[in-house]
């Protein structure tokens, strides 16, 4: 079975509001003595994604 992926585009304000949303749920779990695997592979990827730059035509060039 083929996994299936998700993509998200992200500007760098919602990019600091998921990684701290998913910080805060981490330190809930920490503090209820809950498992925290699942959400410190998320903030890692989250953390690490890249970054993708957009294009933008000179529009002084000529063609």
């Amino acid at each position: 079975m083929k996994k299936e992926k998700r993509v998200l585009t992200l500007d760098t304000y919602e990019h600091g509001v998921m990684i701290n949303a998913l910080n805060e749920f981490r330190n809930d779990l920490i503090e209820e003595k809950r498992a925290t695997d699942a959400v410190d592979e998320l903030l890692l990827k989250t953390i690490d994604a890249p970054t993708k730059r957009q294009k933008q035509r000179n529009h002084n060039e000529t063609r």
